[in-house]
């Protein structure tokens, strides 16, 4: 699948957009980018998240705030409560919209310290998403004005809980390639676990292998290699933390032909041997 821009909800009565999204089977993995600010609360799923070159795992009230043209997506593994859906509660909001909206007042400053800060990503821990998802729920329910005020407060709150950076890069201004780029990252996505050699990254996205290695730099701030290290990391992170697979086995799945690179590949990136990583779980 070709990653996308994704147009988004309107409604002419609203100057945001929102989403109550239920589904029944699965949440799938679908890669995607928009130039909104999104923030998504998550229930009754447990999955991967995937944000820019950050992977990790998501439990039942997960909250997440994503900057504009952050490539993104959610795939669940399973439900909590099997009788019910999967459900995601997304509310969608443009940067010059919250910008002037918090500009000129100084008791909404601490949304516009929060949007600043979420380009690469923000999270926020399980308690703070249930503690909220009442309120997320009568969003839908409200009037056009009450819906605006709901959200403001909601924002705020978000804001006091500080929130833990995701990705490690954020996309730039220039969308120069960014059509090119996102073939990259969509394959690279979805197929971290093989090799992938260059001039296969390369021809997806027809450029040179030099043209491939400056726009990827322009757009992500990081070099192939390192990104690929970081999808590849971070999902070994979520196995060792969240399963008793052997860590061989771990390596192995993430794409490691030799357990000694896995094992020096993640101490450079999480500064312990994942052996010691999976023990702080336990």
């Amino acid at each position: 699948m070709r990653p996308y821009l994704e147009h988004l909800p309107s409604s002419p009565d609203t100057s945001w957009s929102r989403l109550d999204r239920r589904l029944d089977e699965a949440i799938p993995f679908e890669w995607h980018h928009h130039p909104e600010f999104e923030l998504t609360l998550t229930r009754n799923s447990r999955g991967q998240r995937f944000i820019g070159d950050h992977v990790g795992s998501y439990d039942d009230g997960d909250l997440v705030l994503i900057g504009p043209n952050l490539p993104h997506t959610w795939a669940s593994r399973e439900k909590i409560r099997e009788g019910e859906p999967h459900v995601a509660l997304v509310f969608w909001f443009g940067r010059e919209w919250i910008e002037r909206l918090t500009g000129e007042a100084v008791e909404l400053r601490p949304i516009r310290r929060l949007i600043d800060r979420a380009a690469s990503g923000l999270a926020f821990g399980p308690a703070i998403g249930l503690c909220l998802a009442a309120d997320f729920e009568a969003i839908y329910t409200r009037p056009p004005a009450q819906r605006l005020f709901g959200l403001l407060d909601i924002l705020l709150r978000v804001a006091e809980a500080g929130g833990q950076p995701l990705s490690t890069t954020a996309p730039t201004q220039a969308e120069a390639g960014r059509e090119r780029i996102d073939r990259v990252l969509q394959h690279l996505h979805r197929a971290y676990q093989q090799p992938l050699p260059m001039d296969e990254l390369a021809e997806i996205a027809a450029l040179s292998v030099s043209g491939l290695h400056r726009l990827f730099r322009r757009h992500t701030q990081s070099t192939v290699s390192n990104y690929l290290i970081g999808l590849r990391v971070g999902e070994a992170c979520s196995r060792l933390s969240g399963t008793n697979q052997p860590i061989q086995h771990i390596a192995a799945e993430v794409g490691y032909a030799s357990l000694a690179n896995f094992n020096r590949q993640f101490r450079r990136l999480r500064g312990l041997s994942p052996r010691a990583y999976r023990a702080l779980f336990r």
